[in-house]
C-alpha cells in the first residue's frame, strides 16, 4: 500500500500542484564588439540586486518588442537592434508585491544598443552599469544566466 501511495503522490498528487512557470521577458543590451564588448545590468527596484531589465508580455507587442520596450523603462534605452531570434533562457524566483513568490522564466533577447536617455521611466529606482560579459556573470544570481552570459 505504501508504494501505491508514493507512486500516486509522484504522478498525480503532486504535478497537479505544481504551477507552469510564469513568462517574463528580458533584454540583454550590449555595446562593441569583440574583446571591448560590453552588457547593461541594472537594478532591481526591491533587492537592489544585479538583473538584466526584463518584464511581462505587452499585448500587441511580440516578444522581441516588449523586451526592448523594457530596455527602454527600466534602462533608458532609446535605440537598439533586437536579435530576431532569442539568446536563451533563463530561470528564477519573482518576489511579487502581495509578499508572495512565483517561479519565472524569461527569454532573453539580445540587444545591440544605439543610443541612450537620461530620463526614462524608472531611472531614479534603479542604477545601471556596463560591464564585460565574465563580470555580469559574477554579478547576477541566477545560474542559467550567468551561464548565458559567459557564453555571450
Amino acid at each position: 500500500m505504501s508504494s501505491l501511495l508514493k507512486q500516486a503522490w509522484s504522478e498525480v498528487v503532486r504535478p497537479m500542484w505544481k504551477r507552469p512557470n510564469r513568462f517574463q521577458v528580458a533584454a540583454l543590451c550590449y555595446r562593441g564588439k569583440g574583446e571591448r564588448r560590453e552588457v547593461l545590468l541594472i537594478t532591481s527596484r526591491g533587492t537592489g540586486r544585479w538583473i538584466l531589465p526584463k518584464g511581462w508580455p505587452i499585448d500587441g507587442m511580440n516578444a522581441a518588442e516588449a523586451a526592448m520596450q523594457e530596455a527602454w523603462e527600466e534602462a533608458g534605452v532609446k535605440d537598439g537592434k533586437i536579435a530576431d531570434q532569442p539568446l536563451g533562457e533563463f530561470h528564477y524566483v519573482k518576489h511579487m508585491d502581495d509578499g508572495g513568490a512565483a517561479p519565472c522564466s524569461a527569454t532573453v533577447y539580445p540587444i545591440k544598443v544605439k543610443a541612450m536617455e537620461e530620463k526614462f521611466p524608472e531611472a531614479d529606482e534603479r542604477e545601471l552599469k556596463w560591464v564585460p560579459a565574465e563580470e555580469a556573470a559574477e554579478m547576477v544570481d541566477e545560474k542559467d544566466l550567468q551561464q548565458m552570459l559567459r557564453d555571450f
